[in-house]
């Protein structure tokens, strides 16, 4: 039997993601977010960091699936891990309409460079991007699951307020 390794990523404020190789070479990965929803994306061969395919999961459809697999819900572990990355704290900041970034890009905040935080992942509607690259589009509704200082965070609401 093949030991299948599973690496663990925290997203503070998002939930947990675990990825994995398949025996095939293919790369998967699970984010169980904070809500109960899950995602399961393949990952793309060529850009490891690039998803072919997606597909999002209510915590029962997740519930169905891993009764039909035989595998451990993946919930219960993950409800277990409430744990935050130590000496940093998570926020999250809602992009408004009348946000000077609304409908321009990350990159354009340039967020980092002025406020010390980082931005680990958008959530927008029912979608979330973990680790956004620059040039993500930022629409009114989104929220930003931001990572630094208390005052880092700050700083990035007031940024993104204008």
């Amino acid at each position: 039997m093949t030991v299948v390794d599973v690496t663990e990523t925290m997203l503070p404020g998002v939930g947990l993601r675990f990825d994995f190789t398949l025996e095939s070479g293919r790369r998967i990965g699970i984010v169980a977010h904070r809500t109960g929803r899950f995602e399961v994306a393949v990952y793309s061969r060529e850009d490891p960091d690039a998803t072919t395919a997606s597909l999002g999961l209510t915590e029962q459809e997740a519930d169905v699936i891993a009764e039909i697999l035989g595998a451990a819900r993946i919930a219960e572990r993950f409800a277990d891990l409430t744990k935050e990355i130590p000496g940093l704290l998570s926020g999250q900041v809602e992009i408004t309409a009348d946000s000077p970034f609304a409908g321009r890009t990350l990159g354009d905040s340039r967020c980092r460079t002025l406020t010390g935080a980082s931005i680990v992942a958008v959530v927008h509607a029912d979608e979330i991007t973990a680790s956004p690259a620059p040039g993500h589009p930022l629409q009114a509704g989104d929220v930003l699951v931001v990572i630094g200082t208390d005052e880092g965070i700050r700083a990035v609401r007031s940024l993104f307020a204008g």
